[in-house]
């Protein structure tokens, strides 16, 4: 025998307080289901996607440090650098290799410029070159891991095939050639038609980092569009006739952000180190151009009577990187569907 139970919701009328309300909402609980626990029923606010990876990720400790330390880092260099009273080519034989000091807060060099104010007007090539060198790299491999994963067939096959051919090139020494290779005609050729060649040098790392490191991405996004594209939703948007651009940028892609956005992340300082190492190499920016790494080149020779001169930048991609990757593990968790908050 079964027991219907028939429960009507009513607004409160008004100048009903909302405890009034709440007490009449349990009691017509109670005496519509009897002999079942009552509990508060409470009408809660809708959550997003991103409002529950916000939730989560400010209850990771390390990826909140990470996020205030790298937001400091980009204030610091892009709004810092132009309100810093050195300038970077100012040469004073006066103090040159001197240490800390209250005019010089991180030291000068051998040439007696100020250390800080080359740190932060180099951070400024070396946080951009991170950022677009991991645009470049996770665009091409989104596009390419969605185009084999979501058409398959030989279309699959083929570029992964052709994905697993970037995988076995050595990357350090394919990057290192091509930069000693091209490196004098991009400074030309930007020279020549936008008067500074130091946008070329730009441009040719951007793109050297960006299309040796897409692979990864491109696996991981074929992976989730092989596991997401057998969803019943999409199946249902496909029978109702949406279009396959419409089933990948509507119904598909939105669901594999999450990965996405956690190689990204993770990309940015894979990145800088990648461009550091160039530049410590002198395969990077030219030497008037103060990047991290270039600072790290031209301080080795004097390590042991001017250790900061390499301390400083040195920290400073120590700093930057672990914290992108603090952001890269709190997003990884809190954009992880396991996760309840």
């Amino acid at each position: 025998m079964t027991h219907g139970a028939n429960l009507e919701i009513t607004s409160a009328p008004a100048g009903t307080s909302p405890s009034a309300s709440e007490h009449g909402a349990n009691r017509v609980a109670e005496l519509a289901l009897p002999g079942l626990p009552v509990r508060d029923l409470r009408v809660k606010e809708q959550r997003s996607l991103w409002g529950n990876a916000w939730r989560q990720f400010r209850k990771h400790k390390l990826a909140m440090v990470g996020l205030v330390l790298f937001v400091f880092m980009l204030l610091a260099t892009f709004v810092g650098s132009p309100l810093y009273p050195q300038d970077i080519d100012t040469i004073d034989f006066m103090v040159s290799d001197t240490g800390v000091s209250w005019a010089h807060p991180f030291g000068a060099d051998s040439l007696g410029r100020d250390i800080l104010a080359r740190i932060l007007w180099g951070g400024r090539i070396s946080l951009a070159v991170g950022i677009v060198a991991a645009l470049v790299s996770i665009l091409l491999g989104t596009a390419i891991g969605a185009i084999a994963g979501f058409f398959g067939g030989v279309t699959d096959t083929l570029l992964m095939r052709f994905t697993d051919l970037f995988i076995s090139l050595p990357q350090v020494p394919l990057l290192l050639v091509i930069s000693f290779l091209y490196r004098d005609a991009f400074y030309g050729f930007f020279e020549d038609r936008t008067g500074t060649g130091v946008t070329g040098i730009f441009v040719l790392i951007v793109l050297v980092i960006g299309v040796l490191s897409w692979m990864p991405t491109a696996r991981l996004v074929r992976a989730s569009f092989l596991a997401t594209k057998q969803k019943e939703f999409v199946e249902a948007a496909e029978s109702m006739g949406a279009t396959r651009s419409s089933q990948i940028f509507r119904h598909i892609l939105p669901n594999v952000l999450s990965p996405i956005i956690v190689a990204a992340t993770l990309g940015v300082g894979a990145a800088i180190i990648t461009e550091s190492a160039l530049s410590f190499l002198g395969l990077g920016f030219p030497s008037n151009v103060p990047t991290w790494g270039s600072m790290l080149l031209e301080a080795k020779d004097r390590l042991e009577i001017a250790p900061h001169e390499a301390l400083f930048p040195g920290m400073m991609i120590f700093l930057t990187v672990l914290s992108i990757n603090y952001v890269g593990d709190g997003l990884r968790d809190a954009l992880d569907p396991r996760k309840t908050s």
